[in-house]
């Protein structure tokens, strides 16, 4: 059915069910949104931010791609972080990948994928810095697993290096980076250690082992 009819029958089953839990729900909703979390997240449809983290709408504001990457010249991701920090003043961004990701798997392969491969070039790219970490992973598994983890660590620096996220540290403006991953397979998250506030807790460069974590604060 060209309406999709039965996708308007839950729409209207879901917001009675909400007006009758909140009658003003939405239209408080309307009238603000003042979420403190941007989510970084994968397009992947089995990994919905507000699902995951039990939040309602107007909690989180979202961005979301193939793999969860940040690239500086992507225009649209740099935009949403701006907004973000800017103009909703959120306090803590998240960047949140899961295992199983079909991203990270393709660009693992050594296979063709048609236009797609120019965005997992940039996945690639991660495989290449940590090739000694990786190689060290006793099966296809682990690696794919590590490199889903890697990648969202190099995401983190990513968006710290960006100029909105730089700008926002030397005003002193209160702003957390975070890197999570969550498992498909249990619907659990997990910390990857990873929690930038200013530029003096970057994560120090090392050489194909990858990036050296410093350690968690109290």
């Amino acid at each position: 059915m060209r309406k999709l009819k039965s996708i308007f029958d839950q729409n209207r089953s879901w917001a009675k069910k909400v007006k009758e839990s909140d009658p003003d729900f939405f239209k408080k909703l309307s009238e603000q949104q003042n979420p403190e979390y941007l989510w970084i997240g994968c397009a992947d449809s089995r990994v919905p931010a507000n699902q995951i983290i039990d939040m309602l709408p107007g909690q989180v504001f979202v961005h979301r791609n193939i793999a969860n990457i940040v690239v500086h010249t992507d225009l649209n991701c740099l935009s949403v972080i701006q907004y973000a920090i800017d103009i909703l003043k959120i306090k803590h961004i998240i960047v949140c990948g899961h295992y199983g990701c079909g991203g990270i798997q393709a660009a693992w392969e050594d296979k063709e994928h048609g236009l797609i491969d120019n965005w997992l070039r940039h996945i690639k790219d991660i495989q290449r810095f940590h090739w000694k970490e990786l190689g060290r992973l006793q099966t296809d598994k682990e690696k794919v697993d590590r490199l889903c983890e890697l990648n969202v660590i190099e995401q983190v620096v990513n968006v710290c290096q960006t100029t909105v996220v730089q700008g926002a540290w030397k005003s002193n403006q209160e702003l957390a980076v975070h890197g999570w991953i969550y498992n498909l397979a249990d619907g659990i998250l997990k910390d990857l250690n990873i929690c930038i506030t200013n530029t003096d807790e970057m994560p120090n460069t090392l050489d194909s082992d990858g990036y050296q974590l410093k350690p968690e604060q109290n």
